[in-house]
């Protein structure tokens, strides 16, 4: 690409053009970009800077950012950063790369690396830890090739140390699940013979310990504030209040919402019977009558015609079926209509679920109970809610001894003469 007949919105046009046509993005999401660009485009005039080069943009962040620590900046920073590096990507190179395309597996360690990940399968690992696996090792041999390295043999502990300084700014979990991938990846060479020595006693070891948060909730006035700001006048709002009363009344997940099928609706019987998505285990909860009649006014004034087996579809063509995305933002919807404050909470299908949880212990219910209702494999997973129970917290509590008056008035006392 001739960077010299190349001006500022010509770069921004092409930018644009391969963003749509060779990436595939969205319309919106190009607009956005390019909003971003001519924002940074008048900011730069103002200083006098018509033209536009990798280095400009890397000063720009720097006059905006300072010396920042990538992890540390805001959601929007970040977009920021991004969009500013896509710009410097494309004066660079002439084109913008894929994610998929930069960390390929191929090459002979690629190639070693897909049959691991096929072990992985046939070990009947779950997809996401098979999906992490194969993500976080692309990213390892995308470095390898950097380093010209093309043979798992040339590996050592200085190249794995190496590696490990590119990920400092990343978070600890993201150096955790690569240090976990390249360490299997090694021991499966060295079992399979295709390694003289087992490399993978030279993975350092870390000590992450992944800190749960506490659980977003919210009390019953909250939930039926939100539940009333539905507009159940249209059919996309017959049908978001369907969805609402499943995770709040239920503590449904998203994914089982969107995925329940009419065979799972046993209405002879008042019940609601399905596998789980996340953990495959049948579960079998109440129809309340609430949620019931959600459901029948649903399919009777709202649902499009299709012959799909799944009960919530789209509200426009193409009609299908629901996926969790699309549950997420149809209770994050009624939250944000509803005006109840959801600052620094999340709003979405599993803080209904969290909520319904510290419901149930409020009342006292037993902990096997609640494993049950929720879904869960056993009660190690629910114990995760006991730290919101604030009123049973709060009987722990223990009585603090009072202090004598002498121990004040003794010798370097406070109140000593």
């Amino acid at each position: 690409m001739s960077k010299i007949l190349n001006t500022f919105d010509r770069l921004i046009l092409d930018a644009s053009e391969v963003l749509s046509n060779k990436l595939l993005r969205s319309k919106n999401t190009v607009k956005w970009y390019r909003v971003y660009w001519r924002q940074m485009q008048r900011q730069l005039a103002k200083k006098g800077i018509m033209d536009f080069n990798s280095q400009i943009g890397q000063q720009y962040l720097l006059d905006s950012f300072g010396m920042f620590d990538y992890s540390t900046l805001s959601k929007c920073n970040k977009d920021i950063v991004k969009i500013v590096n896509v710009l410097c990507e494309y004066y660079d190179t002439g084109t913008l790369v894929s994610t998929k395309e930069r960390f390929a597996v191929d090459g002979v360690i690629g190639i070693q690396m897909k049959e691991f990940i096929s072990y992985l399968e046939s070990m009947r690992l779950k997809p996401s830890t098979t999906k992490e696996r194969e993500h976080y090792l692309g990213r390892f041999l995308f470095y390898l090739k950097g380093q010209n390295i093309y043979a798992m043999s040339e590996v050592n502990k200085v190249v794995i140390l190496d590696y490990l300084k590119t990920l400092n700014r990343l978070k600890p979990s993201v150096i955790h699940m690569t240090l976990r991938a390249i360490r299997s990846f090694l021991k499966y060479l060295f079992e399979q013979g295709q390694l003289k020595a087992d490399t993978s006693i030279l993975v350092p070891k870390d000590k992450y310990i992944k800190q749960a948060r506490l659980p977003s909730t919210y009390n019953v006035d909250e939930i039926q504030r939100m539940i009333s700001a539905i507009d159940r006048s249209r059919p996309c709002g017959k049908r978001d209040y369907a969805i609402v009363l499943l995770a709040c009344r239920l503590g449904m997940r998203a994914s089982d919402i969107g995925g329940l099928k009419f065979d799972s609706l046993r209405w002879e019987e008042c019940l609601i019977s399905f596998n789980q998505y996340k953990t495959e285990r049948l579960l079998q909860l109440p129809l309340l009558v609430e949620v019931g009649e959600a459901i029948i006014d649903y399919l009777k004034y709202a649902r499009p015609k299709s012959s799909e087996p799944y009960v919530f579809l789209t509200g426009r063509s193409p009609i299908g079926r629901l996926y969790t995305s699309s549950v997420t933002h149809a209770v994050q919807k009624a939250f944000l209509a509803s005006g109840v404050n959801v600052q620094h909470r999340r709003y979405g299908p599993h803080a209904l679920r969290h909520s319904l949880a510290s419901l149930l212990l409020e009342q006292n219910t037993v902990m096997p109970v609640i494993t049950e209702v929720l879904g869960h494999e056993n009660s190690a997973s629910t114990r995760y809610y006991l730290r919101i129970d604030l009123a049973s917290m709060k009987q722990c509590m223990l009585d603090v001894s009072s202090v004598p008056v002498t121990f004040y008035e003794q010798k370097g006392g406070y109140f000593y003469a």
